[in-house]
């Protein structure tokens, strides 16, 4: 029996969320349906194409090699559909964003918003880890990453460049000595990334300045910020991310500051897809926008 087309769309939504429930929703099926699609699936080819781990479905080997077929199929079905349609009006459809969780938490809502009002049957998920996604598994159509992969068949352009600043809340600073050189920082609590835990070295922020190791760690952008606004320490925050923690103000301007990147990723197949041509200029130009429009806010 020949595997049909919807019996793979089925296991790519599987494979996508690791899941039969969350396949289910995305596919507008129940579990139980979605279940017996897979089995059909796998007795097509006469071996599992997933194995039940503690996290959800895990793919096998063969599922693993299936992927990368399938997802061909899945691009050759939207080329079609874009073809028939003349690719032209607004964008419709699921798009899923991987992105460590500063630009998660502080551009992608308002830009991704930006593009939904202009295209409302568009769904777009955003999925904030802080690791580095994997776009061969199809964990996300794109990818925000600070730092340019340079292997796989992958397509990569520059956003924009961001600016960090040392900072730390008004009711930490109160009452304590001016603080005039990194010198000085380093007999403050220190909040910043747990060191073990930085996935990307453009993120050892502190490494730069000479301090080895926070007394406040954290994987999350968010946390971080958070202990810096509850008045912790002192850590390294995004520019963009002050406008929305007025409490908390940068320290040292003329002496730290530091320049990162945004780099959008995706696959190289996907480039024929006019949909994901014009989704990755929306998102690009929106970001590119926004980080500058919040760095202007930030006071002095």
């Amino acid at each position: 029996m020949q595997p049909q087309w919807d019996d793979i769309r089925v296991f790519l939504a599987v494979a996508r969320d690791e899941s039969l429930s969350g396949a289910g929703k995305k596919l507008k099926m129940d579990p139980a349906t979605v279940g017996r699609r897979i089995a059909r699936l796998e007795a097509s080819y006469g071996a599992p194409l997933f194995g039940k781990s503690p996290t959800g479905y895990a793919l096998t080997d063969l599922g693993e090699r299936l992927v990368e077929h399938a997802v061909q199929i899945e691009q050759s079905m939207e080329a079609a559909a874009e073809e028939v349609s003349g690719g032209k009006g607004t964008l419709k459809g699921h798009i899923r964003i991987g992105a460590p969780d500063g630009s998660a938490n502080f551009l992608l809502p308002q830009v991704c918003a930006e593009i939904s009002r202009a295209n409302p049957e568009l769904e777009i998920h955003i999925v904030a880890l802080p690791r580095v996604i994997n776009l061969s598994k199809r964990e996300a159509d794109f990818v925000i990453a600070v730092s340019p992969p340079v292997a796989g068949r992958l397509m990569v352009q520059k956003i924009c460049d961001y600016q960090l600043s040392l900072a730390a809340a008004e009711s930490y600073l109160e009452g304590k000595p001016e603080i005039r050189s990194i010198e000085d920082v380093k007999a403050h609590k220190i909040v910043g990334y747990i060191p073990d835990m930085i996935f990307d070295k453009e993120l050892d922020y502190l490494g730069q300045v000479g301090i080895e190791k926070p007394d406040f760690g954290s994987n999350s952008v968010s946390v971080q910020i958070n202990w810096v606004r509850q008045g912790a320490g002192i850590g390294f925050v995004h520019d963009f991310s002050l406008p929305m923690n007025p409490s908390v103000r940068r320290i040292l301007t003329d002496q730290v500051r530091l320049t990162r990147s945004f780099y959008l990723v995706r696959h190289q197949d996907d480039s024929r897809l006019e949909r994901m041509n014009r989704f990755a200029a929306a998102l690009s130009e929106g970001m590119r926008k926004e980080v500058a429009r919040l760095e202007t806010l930030v006071s002095p």
